[in-house]
């Protein structure tokens, strides 16, 4: 890593440190304990706390509020590393599930639709990270679990419309939920497998982009797929290094700046707290996960 690169990840925000010392400069775990510990107290990890209702959600919302409801809060702040023990944010979880209408899955309490993979995905990975436990969670385990395709992803339209080929967007939700809570190992793989297939953004029919969206690189990714998220999720799976994913792997090293930064490339429209990035300027956010995406790439095979 150039110096300069290193000194500007390091000039970002604490949830940015932290993991610019884990992941990219191998830190002793106390340095990168200390930093990550400063999510809660200083820049964007205490202003999404300090946004806290004193009901303990977010904008007064459980899912619908996009951006800025407690759901979106609560994802972006695992995002940012806030530790998964801060009492806050196992309030905020809590009250989702306290919120929450089971008919086996999960659906949105201002719903009037059938259960929600998408929905039940992100609050199973939620429960996971913050270390929630609640007796019906093995059950909407299992419904999601049933509702794998026969292609190895999900869909949340498979409920509604009965769709039979999975989403790009729902099943790398579910697969985050299934590597946060750990365990469902085929199921998992299943799921990679399908983006494989796929080669993580074309038609399995044609080999064209499937959807000009997915190759481009955003942050916070909120519900939407894209080539980095889905290479995230393979990464911190630790997964094979599949032949498949190199043409995500290429098309990532493509959009580095001639400075050696990444950009944003499309942002999520909707409510937000604040903007963490301008999408004008060069993504640090981009920048460490893409590095550290490649640096896995091109790590050894174990063994």
């Amino acid at each position: 890593m150039l110096p300069e690169i290193r000194e500007w990840l390091l000039a970002g925000d604490a949830s940015i440190r932290w993991q610019v010392m884990q992941d990219l400069l191998d830190r002793a775990p106390a340095t990168v304990d200390r930093e990550r510990g400063r999510v809660a107290t200083t820049g964007w990890g205490k202003r999404l706390l300090d946004h806290q209702d004193p009901e303990g959600t977010w904008a007064q919302g459980i899912y619908g509020r996009k951006w800025v409801s407690t759901t979106y809060t609560l994802l972006l702040l695992r995002h940012l590393g806030l530790r998964g023990t801060n009492r806050a944010a196992q309030r905020g979880c809590a009250r989702l599930w306290d919120a929450m209408v089971v008919e086996g899955g999960i659906t949105s309490p201002t719903a009037t639709t059938p259960p929600d993979v998408c929905i039940s995905a992100f609050w199973l990975l939620l429960a996971a990270y913050y270390g929630y436990h609640d007796d019906r969670i093995p059950a909407v385990t299992d419904w999601v679990l049933e509702n794998q395709l026969e292609d190895g992803g999900w869909n949340c339209e498979t409920i509604r419309t009965g769709s039979t080929h999975s989403s790009f967007h729902t099943t790398i939700q579910v697969l985050e939920a299934l590597q946060e809570m750990g365990g469902h190992d085929l199921a998992a793989s299943r799921g990679r497998e399908f983006l494989l297939e796929h080669r993580l953004y074309r038609s399995h029919r044609t080999g064209e982009v499937a959807n000009k969206a997915f190759t481009m690189l955003s942050f916070p990714p909120r519900w939407h797929y894209d080539i980095l998220r889905a290479l995230e999720h393979f990464r911190v799976a630790d997964a094979p290094v599949d032949p498949r994913l190199d043409d995500a792997l290429e098309l990532l090293r493509a959009k580095q700046r001639r400075d050696g930064k990444w950009p944003v490339q499309n942002k999520h429209g909707g409510l937000v707290w604040f903007d963490m990035e301008s999408g004008r300027e060069p993504s640090r956010w981009n920048t460490l996960r893409a590095m550290r995406v490649l640096r896995w790439a091109a790590s050894p095979e174990p063994g």
